[in-house]
């Protein structure tokens, strides 16, 4: 269920954001979050609807704690909305209920940050109650919190008519297109350091995309595995086992698995370090790979231009530091030309993906660029989200319920 299938004009609309945004010196450091929060808001508030936002800030452990109240944050979301923005000091009781009644019609207000109680991670049926108390309708605007099933992402959903926000919709639609009924071939791009991390989401992915790239640190354990040598490469040689047994399942499927042919190494990991490309069977014991190589990148390239659908996560080398983010660079600009083409449809998500699209300028170049991390890996990796799940099933009950 969406906004638009909802009665909203003078309903108290409960609305779960994710105001959970980085802070440097008490000033939010990155709003891009806040700012996807807008489409949802203008819709809400221009229905006449009373904008009450919940979200969690931080890890507070179920205290007040100062240093993750959500008042500089509702000032920030204040400035991009270009309205003024209430704020309760509490999400349940007198002080939250006082706010909401003195709230105009279209206006927002800010709740404070619901792990300030205990029972909000730990889905207490009770909290969810009082949560509900506040409102009329809930609205789960936060994918990226819908892999945890706390009382204001999953308990609120089942006790008030329940519909997803703007974002949820455009998050849910993207991955759905891109991963639930793709346009064929569907490559994966997965990067990144560790298998370990990620052994969920190689292990969906190749029974599902017909091309997956690997980079980072990971390539390297899939390399050894391989029996290559590779010198003194950040790796997981516990994973070696596990790394043979996803290729081989990757091979059954008919999934491509795309190793680099040459990369990038130095003697130690560092700016300005001197750098040699070498094929990736020839890496020096004393050296460390730490970026693909033009071979690689043009093998790359060449399998992308066949497919309709890419999905990425993670970095293809170590882009936070030069000049090791050329692999990165280099393909997120090819990927951001083929969307431009109309040729492929890209969703990108999860970890730095999005850091390091911004790195090489094309974030708005991709079809969807995820605003969630875990949700987003969850989702890849085929598991169910508490967040989504109770959408879907408060709307399939009140259907029962006419």
């Amino acid at each position: 269920m969406t906004l638009s299938d909802l009665a909203l004009r003078g309903k108290t609309i409960l609305l779960r954001a994710d105001l959970n945004v980085p802070m440097q010196k008490g000033q939010v450091s990155d709003t891009a979050r806040l700012e996807r929060m807008i489409p949802t808001l203008k819709k809400l508030s221009s229905e006449g609807a009373k904008i009450v936002i919940l979200s969690h800030f931080g890890r507070p452990d179920g205290k007040i704690d100062p240093k993750y109240s959500l008042r500089p944050v509702a000032k920030a979301l204040e400035q991009i909305w270009g309205q003024p923005i209430a704020f309760a000091d509490d999400c349940i009781g007198p002080k939250a209920t006082a706010a909401i009644e003195s709230l105009a019609a279209g206006h927002v207000l800010v709740l404070e940050n619901t792990r300030f109680h205990a029972e909000e991670e730990a889905n207490n049926p009770e909290f969810a109650e009082k949560l509900a108390a506040l409102g009329d309708i809930y609205v789960n605007d936060a994918f990226s919190t819908a892999h945890r099933a706390h009382a204001s992402t999953e308990g609120l959903a089942h006790l008030l008519p329940a519909a997803a926000g703007c974002l949820m919709e455009a998050e849910i639609a993207a991955l759905t297109k891109a991963l639930g009924n793709p346009e064929r071939p569907l490559a994966a791009i997965v990067g990144g350091s560790k298998i370990s991390t990620k052994l969920d989401l190689l292990q969906n992915l190749v029974s599902k995309v017909d091309v997956l790239v690997l980079g980072g640190g990971m390539a390297n354990t899939f390399l050894a595995a391989k029996g290559i040598a590779i010198g003194k490469s950040l790796s997981e040689p516990h994973m070696i086992d596990t790394a043979k047994a996803i290729m081989a399942k990757a091979e059954s499927r008919k999934c491509l698995i795309l190793l680099p042919k040459d990369v990038v190494v130095a003697a130690e990991f560092k700016a300005g370090v001197a750098t040699q490309t070498v094929v990736a069977t020839a890496v020096p014991a004393d050296q460390m790979i730490l970026d693909l190589g033009p071979a690689a990148i043009k093998e790359i390239k060449e399998n992308l231009d066949k497919c309709k659908t890419v999905v990425w996560n993670g970095p293809l080398g170590a882009f936070e530091t030069l000049p090791f983010d050329k692999a990165t660079n280099e393909v997120a600009l090819y990927v951001a030309d083929l969307t431009k083409q109309g040729k492929i449809l890209s969703v990108a998500g999860g970890g730095d993906t999005g850091a390091a699209l911004e790195h090489a300028g094309v974030a708005d170049g991709v079809s969807y660029l995820s605003s969630a991390g875990g949700a987003f890996l969850e989702w890849l990796e085929g598991k169910q989200l508490p967040g989504v799940v109770a959408l879907e099933q408060s709307v399939a009950q009140r259907k029962v319920a006419k």
